[in-house]
């Protein structure tokens, strides 16, 4: 069965939004990376990859624009067994595929007009809280 394991939010200041996070309901980091033309810092409750990305000064990318301009929640993620049937399901229902071709994760305008992305099983790995937390 596909399941949501991951929800990015598009921020404005990438080391305050972190530290609200990691404070006020304690989530951790897991992994921070540079992709393409963003920043990802990806925080996690154990479960939830739960992921903030701050884009470079003036990029315009397809997929930094897909949810609109400034601070929002930019997509989240659905894992699936098979990345090309899914992808040809989604072409079948009239949806827009956002990233470049080749590029993995899929990401796709929904019905409705919200940005999601698919993902192969296993991308969205659970964690254990660092010791002490």
């Amino acid at each position: 069965m596909s399941r949501i394991v991951h929800l990015a939010l598009k921020v404005d200041d990438l080391e305050k939004t972190t530290e609200f996070y990691q404070q006020v309901f304690g989530f951790w980091e897991a992994e921070t990376r540079k992709t393409r033309d963003h920043l990802s810092r990806h925080l996690t409750d154990g479960t939830l990859d739960f992921t903030l990305i701050k884009y470079d000064e003036g990029t315009q990318s397809a997929e930094s624009r897909a949810s609109g301009e400034g601070p929002c929640i930019h997509h989240f993620a659905i894992e699936v067994d098979d990345v090309a049937k899914y992808t040809e399901e989604i072409r079948g229902h009239g949806c827009e595929i956002i990233s470049d071709p080749g590029v993995i994760p899929i990401k796709f305008r929904a019905p409705g007009g919200i940005t999601a992305e698919i993902v192969p099983v296993g991308r969205y790995k659970k964690s254990a809280p660092p010791q002490g937390k």
